[in-house]
């Protein structure tokens, strides 16, 4: 029998603060916090800021975004648990009169219920919830994009369903269900719906200049199941515990085991990509492991949750071969003939500070990528009205529209309720949440 280290090595260490260094500072980011965790406790804790003198520890709060999914779906598979539902119920019978009835819970979970990505009003992230008070202003008049169960497809308007359904079986607010039957349990006592003192503050950073913009805090209303919560990464590291190994007290070994369990079908994209979904947590193949958990963003924020379950071995055959003997691929050739009207969407766009690429391309349709890193990128098929409709990934069935100015010009895109402009956060746009009225600036 071997005794687990309790406490990394000085060059591990060392490593973790070089890595997150070369983040914060090449990613620019104002602040960052990150930790470790073996043998079901953290053993490291680190953090940068562009502020001189301190640095965020583990108890300060960020917005951890749609890793607030994975505390939903616990909530959910509690019900299960108890036997008030089964994970192959249809909505309809314990949620009736959404549009969405014929979904099963398992379904929403997974993301493969056919429904949107977004809710169909102004984005949802950088408005008040106020503004969808409803579960009718979440989903819109059409709340299914694809038939139910044939696809993964990401959705949150999905969680905010799953949200509404822990709340009508408990009878109680779905934060009060959460706190009570989760995060009490597990002493999370710095995970909460509102900011709590020490907080970060959410700051977009202008993608060409050294300037940044504070982002809105929104209270997201029926959308909080989705990306409303505040944690730090002290508790998200107990967090990340119990999803190794289960607590009675919460959910079983067995349950969080399913969780981790691939239940949806991968997208094309994500096949590339090693990236597949559970039931509530997200499940990659990254250099050998096997890691299962959950990423995160809200405006001002990005926040990322994974634990390795164990070791695997790369299936190397494939990669041989591919590099042994190298597709030939066809030659290029430019399109037989050029619509100016498209022409002109080509180019670079902003949705916030992330700035995307538009193509045309010789078979007709439109590519949209990231410009730099990683990100959502999709081909869209034109549908002979002006609008177009992505075919994979995050966007698949969702419309683009180009939103154009009395006199004819664009003044920006929208997708799927998001809003892609020519500028950062471009004052000319109808920016959802709007700009701050003082704009960019530095900090001193």
């Amino acid at each position: 029998m071997t005794t687990p280290q309790k406490e990394l090595l000085a060059g591990t260490q060392r490593a973790l603060l070089h890595r997150i260094a070369v983040a914060q500072a090449e990613g620019r980011a104002p602040s960052l916090v990150a930790a470790v965790v073996r043998d079901g406790r953290a053993v490291w804790h680190g953090g940068r800021t562009c502020v001189d003198g301190h640095a965020p520890d583990e108890n300060v709060q960020y917005r951890i975004g749609s890793i607030t999914k994975t505390f939903t779906a616990v909530l959910v598979l509690r019900l299960r648990e108890e036997g008030l539902l089964d994970l192959g119920d249809p909505l309809e019978k314990h949620l009736p009169g959404t549009g969405a009835g014929e979904a099963t819970v398992a379904e929403l979970l997974a993301h493969t219920a056919g429904l949107a990505a977004e809710s169909p009003g102004p984005w949802w992230e950088r408005t008040p919830g106020s503004l969808r008070p409803e579960l009718s202003d979440v989903l819109g008049e059409q709340p299914l994009l694809h038939p139910v169960g044939r696809r993964h497809h990401y959705s949150n308007p999905g969680y905010t369903l799953l949200g509404a359904l822990v709340e009508k079986l408990r009878g109680e607010p779905w934060e009060d269900v959460l706190r009570r039957e989760v995060l009490e349990p597990l002493g999370l006592k710095r995970t909460s719906g509102r900011p709590r003192a020490p907080h970060a503050g959410g700051w977009a950073v202008h993608p060409w200049a050294d300037a940044m913009l504070p982002e809105p805090a929104e209270d997201l209303g029926r959308m909080a199941p989705a990306g409303q919560l505040w944690s730090t990464t002290g508790d998200l590291s107990r967090f990340a515990a119990f999803l190794i190994k289960g607590d009675d007290r919460v959910l079983s070994a067995e349950t969080v085991r399913e969780m981790r369990t691939p239940a949806a079908p991968a997208e094309s994209a994500d096949v590339v990509d090693g990236v597949t979904y559970g039931l509530g947590l997200q499940i990659q193949h990254r250099h050998g492991r096997l890691l299962a958990g959950h990423s995160g963003s809200l405006p001002g924020f990005l926040a990322s949750l994974f634990f390795s379950v164990a070791d695997d071995v790369a299936a190397d055959l494939v990669r041989i071969v591919a590099d042994a003997e190298p597709r030939i691929p066809e030659p290029w050739r430019p399109m037989a003939e050029v619509d100016r009207s498209v022409l002109e969407l080509a180019g670079q766009w902003y949705w916030g500070t992330h700035a995307f690429g538009l193509r045309l391309t010789a078979d007709g349709l439109l590519s949209l990528e990231p410009l730099s890193g990683n990100g959502r990128r999709s081909r869209f098929r034109a549908n002979g009205d002006g609008t177009w409709t992505g075919l994979e990934g995050y966007y698949a069935g969702e419309l683009l529209r180009a939103v154009r100015r009395p006199d004819g010009g664009v003044s920006h895109l929208d997708l799927g309720s998001f809003v892609f402009a020519r500028q950062p956060y471009d004052e000319e746009a109808p920016v959802p949440g709007g700009v701050d009225p003082e704009g960019w600036r530095g900090i001193g």
